[in-house]
């Protein structure tokens, strides 16, 4: 529930890069490779060749499309609570949408659960680097090549991450990432897609080719959008952009729209235009020192947290480091979490939701996805919040967030 007046500041739900005006300027010539935006994310990446898409969701659009080329199968095998945009790439692509569990707790597949979904119709698995965090691909890869099926590693929240020193994505056989508001730089919406090897490369470059069209109405939307991001994305200013869209939504009892998580079917295909692209290409040189202050602001967060009971951090694996674009915790229970979400969603202070529902209980995505059985991913989305991972939120206010899981793990 909001609070009866708006704070004078707020507080972004993630970390996004801060954006800076010379990132506008078509010639501002401040970054390696000056407007090339996949050979910058390549050389982050540490990889020959990056694919630059208009979303997310249109990367993983290609991928399926192109991947069902080459094999003919159809069915698709994603995590129950994910990104809707996720069940509806499947859609558009016309193919069979199969949901796994997550592992109880977890943001990795029920391991023995995926075993039985994969057969011979099964094209790909979608591994899922939920939040920053990294997943376990090592067993979905294990478990799909036994069916000659495709793995995509869902990295869409994950720039940065690495697990053994090595970038997520590159895992399996395809990797996308999202450039969307709060998932680090942006270009207000675009995308990076990634291949392991050389063929599968030249596969998803044609299908793009073919099925993504330059369409000049959507990138003028998306240039006037980046433009109101350079000028709202301040603490001063942002309470106009969201944070009076989500009080509004949470005084009529939307969280689905206060998370904005109500996406159309209807996905956008486009490329993304080069002045985009060289906006994203200059923010790319700010991007590493960002993620070190993000992070180093989350190991010391994390430890403040561990002391509070009954409430759990999602962490990961001890060879893995991932990105943080925010806290991803877990409460006791769904009372004790909407307890806390009373007195923090609203404040202005980047306390939020990730995805509202296990797939399934989406009524918008109910003609793609059916009834399932799917509990963990259910529990999963009744008990988690997150913390944004932006600098702007200092330890005054970090520690007030903290009262506040204390007192309603402590009530409960």
């Amino acid at each position: 529930m909001a609070k009866s007046r708006p704070p004078r500041s707020e507080i972004p739900p993630t970390a996004g890069l801060p954006p800076r005006w010379r990132d506008l300027s078509p010639f501002a010539g401040n970054a390696p490779h000056h407007g090339d935006l996949a050979r910058c994310a390549a050389d982050f990446l540490g990889v020959e060749e990056v694919q630059v898409e208009c979303s997310g969701t249109a990367s993983l659009v290609v991928a399926l499309t192109a991947m069902h080329r080459l094999s003919g199968r159809r069915a698709v095998i994603v995590p129950a609570y994910t990104c809707p945009l996720v069940a509806l790439a499947v859609a558009h692509c016309g193919l069979e949408l199969r949901l796994c569990d997550l592992a109880p707790g977890s943001i990795d597949f029920d391991a023995a659960q995926l075993a039985r979904l994969c057969d011979r119709d099964t094209l790909a698995a979608v591994p899922t680097h939920l939040a920053g965090r990294v997943a376990d691909v090592g067993t979905a890869l294990a478990i799909a090549r036994e069916a000659g099926a495709f793995v995509i590693e869902d990295a869409a929240q994950a720039l940065g991450a690495r697990r053994g020193g090595r970038p997520v994505g590159l895992d399996g056989d395809a990797g996308f990432f999202s450039l969307a508001v709060g998932k680090g730089l942006t270009t207000f919406e675009g995308g990076l897609l990634v291949a392991r090897d050389a063929p599968l490369r030249r596969e998803l470059a044609r299908t793009s080719r073919e099925i993504v069209p330059y369409r000049f109405g959507w990138e003028l939307e998306r240039s006037l959008q980046l433009l109101g991001y350079h000028a709202l994305y301040r603490p001063s200013l942002l309470g106009l952009a969201y944070g009076a869209p989500l009080r509004r939504a949470l005084r009529r009892g939307d969280p689905v729209a206060a998370v904005g998580d109500d996406f159309s079917a209807d996905i956008p295909l486009h490329t993304l235009g080069r002045w985009r692209q060289s906006v994203g290409a200059r923010a790319f040189a700010r991007l590493p020192s960002f993620l070190q202050t993000c992070t180093a602001q989350a190991m010391r967060r994390k430890t403040r947290l561990a002391r509070i009971a009954g409430v759990t951090l999602i962490d990961d694996p001890a060879d893995a480091a991932g990105s943080w674009p925010f806290l991803l915790l877990r409460l006791r229970d769904e009372a004790t979490r909407d307890a806390a979400l009373r007195v923090l969603w609203g404040a202005g202070l980047g306390v939020s939701r990730l995805f509202i529902r296990a797939l399934p209980d989406y009524g918008y995505l109910q003609p793609f996805v059916g009834e399932h059985q799917v509990p963990n991913a259910r529990a999963f989305a009744a008990t988690t919040l997150t913390i944004s991972s932006s600098p702007w939120l200092d330890d005054e206010a970090f520690e007030a967030i903290c009262t506040v899981l204390q007192t309603v793990a402590t009530a409960a």
